[in-house]
């Protein structure tokens, strides 16, 4: 029964200082049992699609990472160290140049197993990605060492063909790096999670930032919910290493009564 680690927390201008919480934060997990951990949203950074790119000159430049940042290695080694399953998430940078909201997805050896780019990418107030970001092309399904994992990034959780696609590839569970405000309805979102994970007989995570940047107060409230739509574990405002174990026997168990995959229509299916 592996069990899942979301690790809350704020995130510092300086990228060492978020590899630092992270080291911290994975050992934390580990030791409290942990197979898999999530990270959320950006979590090497500051976010900055809190402002226009143009508001903000050559700030993108000092964040964006290609596959051979040290960071990313750094990642990999701890990931190793701990045997955790890491879904990390960060401002990547393509071969060819082309920047995304990525999620590394690292197994207990270390190993990258691939990379999950945001497929739906918000433009308004607050959030002006489509100034950082580009449109990532599909929803990856892994298969690590506590099962298989599926990835729908922050703004992609709004769609629920997101979650079909993973549930479509066969995903046990689905990870959601997330970057929500304080002054959005958190209830809701911890709703929203519950219902996806409901409708797709998967377990589902979301992994939330918290702290204030530059006078932006971001939420917290990260939250685990089971197959069933049940929450298993909701964080508070503040940093936090929100636990839940999970069974994934009884999923399949969940997932085989429910019949919503077999049920579902061939020309309704996405993927």
């Amino acid at each position: 029964m592996p069990r899942l680690a979301v690790l809350q927390h704020a995130m510092d201008p300086d990228i060492e200082a978020n590899l630092a919480t992270a080291e911290r934060l994975m050992a934390d997990a580990a030791a409290k049992g942990a197979q898999i951990v999530i990270f959320p949203e950006v979590h090497l950074s500051p976010f900055l699609p809190k402002a226009r790119a143009e508001d903000q000159p050559g700030i993108a430049d000092r964040y964006v990472m290609a596959e051979d940042h040290p960071a990313l290695a750094r990642l990999s080694a701890l990931a190793a160290q701990h045997s955790l399953v890491t879904i990390a998430n960060v401002y990547r940078q393509a071969e060819d140049g082309t920047r995304y909201d990525a999620s590394p997805v690292f197994d207990a050896d270390g190993r990258t197993l691939g990379v999950s780019d945001m497929v739906h990418v918000a433009q308004f107030d607050g959030f002006w990605e489509k100034d950082y970001y580009a449109h990532g092309q599909a929803f990856e399904v892994y298969d690590t060492a506590v099962g298989r994992v599926g990835v729908v990034i922050c703004y992609d959780r709004h769609f629920p063909e997101s979650w079909r696609a993973c549930a479509l590839a066969g995903a046990e569970i689905i990870a959601t790096p997330a970057c929500n405000l304080a002054s959005e309805n958190t209830q809701l979102f911890a709703n929203e999670i519950g219902v996806m994970a409901y409708q797709n007989s998967v377990y589902a995570a979301m992994s939330n930032r918290c702290g204030v940047e530059d006078g932006t107060r971001y939420a917290g409230h990260s939250v685990i919910a089971g197959p069933d739509g049940s929450p298993l574990a909701q964080a508070g405002a503040d940093e936090e290493v929100l636990i839940a174990d999970l069974d994934l026997a009884h999923r399949r168990a969940i997932a085989r009564k429910a019949g919503w995959l077999a049920e579902l229509r061939d020309w309704l299916k996405v993927g």
